[in-house]
This record gives structure tokens, sequence and C-alpha cells, in this order.
């Protein structure tokens, strides 16, 4: 791998088309091969420990997943001159469902049912290698032109054989994800995990298509769970106690109390039956009695575009190296990041400059082709 900064002078209209919390990301393309990919650089990517574990398990898992359709591929990684910075290299996606939503009416029931599918066939890869992504939300739902998904950040996701289920445990603690899609039983602290937290956040993500903004746009933990707590149907006592949580079990009894809604009124009048049943299947308290990504994609709401043949399941459990409740140092992550052979993963050896960095407009075009419709007849596999 090259040690050499991306020098101005090799890159045309040096314009960002994406910005987040911890990086950058251009639209670049690989002088060798004439390919448009996504360059994303991430700023101090070994800056401390948690940031370090972060970058180091997001490129692990995106090996393993990467051959699946639907989840982001990951082409290359490319050390920064300084030693801190870290650029990736992936496949080129035009732009993402947040930013598709923002838009406004532009998706129809065909286009919605056909993202869900999709999401759903990625969560049923993830769950069968026992992998749990936990950061499912629509600005990590890439799409292209065809809205065609790619699920991808995956700083977030564990193993659920690598967590130990113990309260205080950093793996649980160190939860950071956008609060609007955190299932009750992270809000109320619990100190296990399960699969059903990426299914509880497909139920957010299908309302918001819905709605058009947030189902549940909480200000802070409490207030969050307190709108979640009066819309789902109340729990029993068994399944309160279920998540192990004392300080959950005093907090719902108190938010209970109060004044309630349910999902049918805060849905638009021309939500199909079929979705506003999936959604009261996934948007459930007890994480055990939500619906499976398999189960989910038995539904009548993607019945269109089921196809068990078209959706792959590992065989195995998908483990990293380095378990999640072993911290390394800085240094540590960095070396076993870049020790990582070449051949391994089929990662072709570039420098930075072999990417020239484009000018593209993150939206214009999926808007246009939502608009039109012309590319979204469906079909037993994609519309």
């Amino acid at each position: 791998h090259s040690t050499k900064e991306i020098p101005v002078r090799h890159c045309t209209q040096p314009c960002p088309f994406m910005f987040q919390a911890y990086g950058i990301v251009w639209k670049a393309i690989d002088r060798n091969t004439g390919e448009v990919v996504a360059l994303k650089k991430i700023f101090d990517a070994f800056r401390n420990r948690t940031d370090a574990q972060r970058t180091f398990r997001e490129i692990m898992f995106l090996q393993e997943f990467g051959d699946h359709p639907n989840i982001i591929k990951l082409k290359n990684v490319i050390r920064a001159q300084n030693d801190k910075d870290i650029y990736l290299v992936f496949e080129y996606m035009v732009t993402d469902l947040h930013a598709v939503i923002k838009k406004g009416n532009l998706l129809k029931d065909i286009h919605m049912r056909y993202i869900i599918y999709q999401l759903l066939k990625a969560s049923k890869y993830i769950h069968s290698g026992n992998v749990i992504h936990r950061d499912q939300k629509p600005s990590n739902i890439l799409l292209d032109t065809d809205c065609f998904v790619k699920l991808c950040d995956f700083g977030l996701s564990r193993s659920i054989n690598q967590i130990q289920e113990e309260p205080g445990n950093p793996a649980l603690t160190e939860y950071v994800a956008t609060r609007w899609y955190r299932a009750p039983e992270i809000l109320l602290a619990s100190p296990r995990y399960t699969k059903g937290v990426d299914m509880w956040s497909v139920g957010c993500i299908l309302a918001e298509m819905l709605i058009g903004s947030p189902l549940f746009p909480g200000t802070s933990s409490i207030n969050q769970i307190e709108r979640v707590m009066r819309v789902i149907p109340a729990p029993s006592t068994e399944d309160v106690l279920s998540i192990n949580s004392d300080y959950g079990c005093s907090v719902v009894q108190k938010i209970l109390s109060g004044t309630r809604s349910t999902l049918d009124e805060l849905l638009p009048k021309t939500t199909p039956p079929d979705a506003l049943d999936l959604l009261k299947k996934l948007l459930v308290f007890n994480p055990e009695k939500r619906l499976t990504s398999e189960e989910a994609l038995e539904h009548p709401y993607v019945s269109k575009f089921h196809n068990p043949a078209k959706e792959p399941a590992l065989t195995r459990d998908v483990l990293l190296p380095v378990d999640d409740d072993t911290q390394l140092s800085v240094a540590e992550y960095r070396n076993k990041l870049y020790e990582v052979p070449v051949s391994l993963f089929g990662w072709t050896i570039r420098t930075p400059w072999h990417y020239s960095k484009l000018h593209g407009s993150f939206c214009s075009v999926l808007v246009r082709a939502l608009a039109s419709q012309a590319s979204l007849i469906p079909r037993q596999d994609k519309p």
C-alpha cells in the first residue's frame, strides 16, 4: 500500500459529494480501469482505541459480506501518508435512502416494497453469519438509479458469538447509533442484543418511507423510549422481564400509564394493509416476538419479489480476528489491518493518485429516474 496522499494536481474538480461525521466521500475514477468508484477518506481513523476498533471492525466485516449483491463492496484499502487517515474504495452508488426521502413523494409503493425486500435479503445474509448490523437507517441504505439497494457502514456491527452478555460490557455500552432506529431493549439498557435489533430498525425504515419523516424522532434517550412505548402494543409483564433490565421495568411502567396512540393513527390513510401488518410484526417490544429476516421475506408485503433461490445465507459464523471485548492499542489495530494479505480478499494494490476525484450530483440522477419511472418496471429479481 502506498503511503502518499492524493495530490490535488492529479484530481479533476476535487469536490466531495458526501460529508459524514467522521469522513468525506468523493466520486472518483480508477485511472487504470476507468471504473467509477466512491473514495471515502476517514479522518483520524486511528485517533483513539474506539475509533481504531470501529475502523478495523468495519473493514473486516465488509470483506466477509461484500459478495452479497445488497451489501456494499469494499474494493480497496489505502494507507494515508500521515498514518492517521485511511482511504476506503467502494463501488459507486448514486445516493442513499435518507436523501431520497427528504426529496418527498418520490418513492411509490412498488419502490418501498423493493427496497424493504432487498434490505431483508441483506439482513438475512448477515444474520445467517450470526452478526448484527446495529446501525440500519436510511442514510446507510445506498441506492442506484434502478432502486437497487446496498447496505453500508458496518462500524457498529457485532458477531453475536463474540459478545459477552454482561451488564456494563463495553461491547454493549459503546452503542452510539442514531437513536431514532434503536430497539426498545437497547434504549432500556438490556445486557443482551439479538438479531431483533436490526428487525426493529427495518420497521422504522419502512414507516419512515410511508410517512416521509422518522416515525420516532426522539430528542433524547428517555424521550425516544417514551415515543416508542406510547405507540406500540403494551408489553406483558413477561415481555418486560425478558430484557433483564431493572431500569427498563421501572421506566416502562411509568410510561404505560400515560396517553397512548397507535401505528394506524400515525401512518397515512393510504398505507397498504400488508405494509401495516408487516410493521405491526416488526415493531414489537419483545425481540423474540419480532419477525426474523427469514420470516419477513415470506410476508405478503414483499411477495412480488420473494425468490428463495436468490436469497442466500451463510453456512458458518462470521468471527473477527479480535473479540469485541478485547481492545488493542491504536498501533496494534493499525498494524493488524495493514497486515491483512492483499491476496486474501482480492484487493488490487493502488496508490491514492490512481483515483481522480470527480464532481457529481449526489441525488439528481436518481430523482430523475424515480420521477420518470422509466427504469423501475418490476421483474422477478429486480425492478
